[in-house]
């Protein structure tokens, strides 16, 4: 999953308004990759023993809107695990659409999102970001969640990119902090150091106060709302 920017100021920012990227689709390899990697993502899972911390009140209530999920890019492996197991037996929605990022790379996430049945919506911080924001709207209006990691896919790691507060004005949705805190992990050498899940680990999962952003916002209340998501993630972190 990724974060998008979408500040299109300035003739450059016309310039990216108006272009037109096309994602990269996954390639066979990728395909057969993602299937191995959701196979063992499912595995894993499974012995996984989960603990729940749930500040959000709108997950207990099955009747109210989708929410827009913000994690940090370094927790993903057991984030689809925890959507199915716990958050779709308590919040009633269409499925969950997450913002993947358009490169090669995101390809391979796209085939594994595919087998969850996660829609994709391609798209980062330096391509595409306008297109994607437009599309995540749609899912949105069809009742999805949505689901966006706010330093993807290249970082800075724990820095939260201005998209996902965009994101939030234009859909009215509240933004759900998310963490993950696991106990038997290997940190792969990549930017965000990602946290692989040993089977039989414990797994903490924090939810956060939901987060609104008003229709109205200004620029200065939108940049104080995403330091505070940021402060908020931070506050759940625990390397």
């Amino acid at each position: 999953m990724s974060s998008l920017r979408t500040d299109t100021s300035g003739a450059s920012g016309k310039a990216l308004a108006t272009m037109v990227v096309t994602p990269h689709s996954p390639r066979w390899y990728q395909v057969l990759g993602g299937g191995l990697i959701w196979l063992l993502l499912r595995g894993i899972a499974a012995t996984v023993r989960f603990r729940w911390k749930d500040d959000s009140d709108c997950l207990r209530n099955p009747a109210s809107p989708p929410v827009i999920f913000c994690m940090w890019h370094n927790r993903l492996a057991l984030t689809l695990a925890v959507y199915y197991r716990y958050v779709r037996k308590q919040h009633s929605s269409s499925g969950l659409a997450a913002m993947v990022s358009a490169s090669k790379d995101g390809a391979l996430l796209v085939a594994i999102l595919n087998l969850f049945n996660v829609q994709p919506v391609r798209g980062s911080s330096s391509r595409r970001g306008r297109q994607a924001l437009l599309e995540l709207k749609t899912w949105a209006e069809r009742g999805y969640d949505l689901a966006i990691t706010p330093d993807g896919p290249r970082g800075p790691c724990y820095s939260v990119q201005d998209g996902i507060v965009s994101l939030a004005q234009v859909t009215g949705f509240a933004i759900i902090p998310v963490s993950f805190t696991i106990g038997w992990k290997i940190r792969a050498k990549s930017w965000d150091r990602f946290q692989i899940p040993l089977p039989f680990s414990q797994c903490e999962v924090m939810f956060g106060k939901p987060m609104i952003v008003p229709r109205e916002a200004t620029d200065v209340e939108r940049e104080k709302l995403r330091q505070l998501l940021e402060s908020r993630l931070m506050a759940s972190t625990k390397d």
